[in-house]
């Protein structure tokens, strides 16, 4: 959520701290602070946007130095409690992300020694108490470390200090951080496009791990301060990837990019000449080793990935298939040795589905992840994972790195069917043709952005929006109602169509739209007779059908229409049409599409 940038070198800090924090501002935000270390350590922090910093801040001098988004999570939103905060005699100055959750103990116990603190935060906690160690071990690494082993929760933090000329100190425990190295200076940020302007070099801090930054060395050891080797990594994305590239708002660029990042989940992972879908060895061992079950675990949309996924998977495979959120499997979820445990999370931090993953392997359970972040922390504790390849998401709504999860395992569902002998090769050919025809047919889409425009125009005055389905389109209804309610702040919800009667009449007025996704299948009929059933009761309806459904058209009162040859495909390019509905109404009411109130890009606390 919160983002974090540092830096030493040879630049001015302050316009570097500024420049990349200027680039998390998609994890959402309240207020924004900065720290530059010279003879002194100076400090500003402001509530409200990056650029009010950028326009009031002093000239404050030197190479060094610190700056936080923080979106809060304990204390009001107030310069008191912005981040970085300081020890009591204005020696340390320290960002955090997370949670520490026995800082109350902590802090009893430091105002007993005299400490005064200024915030209601559990981030000035760690300052005091590392200040507090530093007056007893005059070391200023040994008295880091033994601060944060006393510990309890998430963190992130990096730290400078007035005696310590040119260092930054990192620590990480489940909240992500990552070491920037270039020519001369080095950074760390909580996430990589902060990092992109100035170097694609990497290294990635796991957890329990330290790390002293010097501009031209970066030490990383464990709790015990034994030195941890650690290879560079190299970053494949561009800057101009995580930048709008003439589109109005990220979320716009980054629906319209979903052509190319299909194509990049299947791309060297199928093959029509040998009919074959091909992960690497870890993957190929986990689904190929005797499946009695699949739980899938997510949160938000990638929970609705998942759902579909299950669709995919027991359609293809006949597996059972559970989909749990994250924060409710994690504490009740039946587990067992041979389920197969696959955890979606678009950043790879999620904090409930990394607290998923870790109880499924407590339990003996195999691991997958499908991620869109090499390096994450999901990719680190689970046995396998497979990425997305999507590259950077900028927009808080998720869009592209959605539709590359729902292809993502459909491919996992296919290259188990071929391995349980499920499906044959002239199956698998036909499927392989499919997936390669579905970059053109988001084109389709995409080019009718008009249309979709034109039916936002109806609902931008809603006070409330039904989206109804049934089998794989009932998710995909779910998710269409997520991204309407969070970016346009219109009550939506998805529905099964057949549960309307259930309870659902009981809200709909003539004044409650209702979408309906209606793909050609075993329950056409039956949502034909649901969409009967809204009509009756007075709402408009607006299908979203395929384009040789010439049916629907007597039934719905506006239709929007997808190309489509296969029923589990189709439901690609309806996210598309929903993820553009969404966006363009949205748009029409003057919301904050890219940074959504009260939401954030990366949930990295629970």
């Amino acid at each position: 959520m919160c983002g974090i940038v540092g830096y030493t070198g040879f630049r001015d800090a302050k316009n570097v701290l500024i420049d990349c924090l200027k680039r998390l501002e998609y994890r959402g935000y309240d207020s924004a602070g900065i720290s530059v270390l010279n003879n002194r350590i100076n400090t500003y922090k402001k509530v409200g946007e990056i650029s009010k910093i950028e326009k009031n801040i002093p000239d404050f001098k030197g190479k060094t130095g610190l700056a936080h988004t923080r979106w809060a999570t304990m204390g009001a939103v107030n310069e008191k409690n912005a981040h970085p905060h300081s020890s009591c005699d204005k020696k340390i100055s320290l960002v955090h992300n997370g949670i520490i959750e026995n800082f109350r103990k902590l802090k009893e116990n430091l105002e007993k020694k005299n400490h005064k603190f200024s915030s209601n935060t559990d981030t000035e906690v760690i300052a005091h108490l590392i200040e507090e160690e530093y007056k007893k071990n005059k070391d200023f690494q040994k008295a880091f470390v033994k601060a944060v082993n006393k510990l309890q929760g998430s963190y992130a933090i990096v730290c400078i200090c007035k005696d310590q000329k040119n260092k930054l100190f990192v620590a990480r425990k489940e909240s992500p951080i990552v070491v920037g190295i270039g020519d001369n200076e080095n950074f760390v940020a909580s996430d990589i496009p902060a990092l992109l302007k100035y170097t694609k070099r990497v290294m990635y801090v796991d957890d329990g791990e330290f790390c002293i930054i010097n501009p031209n060395s970066v030490e990383i050891f464990d709790k015990n301060q034994k030195t941890i080797k650690k290879e560079e990594q190299s970053i494949k994305w561009d800057i101009e990837d995580a930048e709008k590239s003439g589109f109005p708002h990220f979320m716009l660029k980054e629906i319209f990019e979903q052509p190319d990042s299909i194509h990049h989940v299947f791309r060297g992972r199928i093959s029509e000449i040998e009919r074959s879908i091909d992960f690497p060895d870890k993957v190929e061992n986990l689904l190929n080793n005797d499946i009695e079950s699949i739980h899938i675990v997510a949160c938000g949309t990638s929970y609705y990935s998942g759902m579909i996924g299950k669709y995919l998977i027991e359609k293809l495979t006949n597996i059972p298939v559970l989909v749990e959120i994250s924060s409710e499997y994690r504490y009740f979820g039946s587990r067992n040795e041979k389920s197969l445990v696959i955890g979606i999370t678009q950043s790879g931090e999620t904090a409930d589905t990394l607290g998923a993953l870790r109880e499924a392997k407590i339990s003996g359970c195999r691991t997958l992840v499908v991620t869109n972040v090499i390096g994450s922390t999901a990719t680190r504790i689970s046995d396998a994972y497979i990425l997305t390849q999507s590259g950077p998401e900028i927009g808080v709504a998720a869009t592209k790195t959605f539709t590359s999860q729902v292809l993502m395992l459909f491919l996992i569902a296919l290259k188990i069917a071929i391995s349980e002998n499920k499906i044959g090769s002239s199956d698998l050919y036909d499927y392989i043709v499919e997936m390669k025809e579905l970059p053109k047919k988001i084109r389709n889409v995409l080019e009718k952005s008009d249309e979709i425009l034109k039916i936002a125009k109806l609902l931008k005055n809603s006070q409330s929006v039904f989206f109804i389905g049934r089998g794989i389109d009932y998710p995909i209804s779910m998710e269409g109602a997520l991204k309407l309610k969070e970016i346009s702040y219109i009550h939506a919800e998805g529905f099964a169509a057949g549960e309307l009667k259930h309870g659902p009449f009981a809200l709909l007025t003539k004044n409650t739209p209702v979408i309906a996704t209606v793909s050609k299948g075993e329950t056409y009929d039956k949502i034909i007779s649901n969409i009967g059933e809204v009509k009756a009761r007075g709402p408009k309806v607006i299908a979203i059908a395929s384009e040789d459904d010439f049916e629907i058209e007597k039934h719905a009162d506006y239709v929007l229409r997808f190309p489509s040859d296969s029923n589990l495909l189709s439901c690609i390019p309806i996210i598309v049409i929903l993820q553009l509905l969404a966006y363009y109404v949205a748009d029409l009411r003057g919301c904050s599409i890219d940074k959504p109130r009260n939401l954030a890009k990366s949930v990295t606390v629970e």
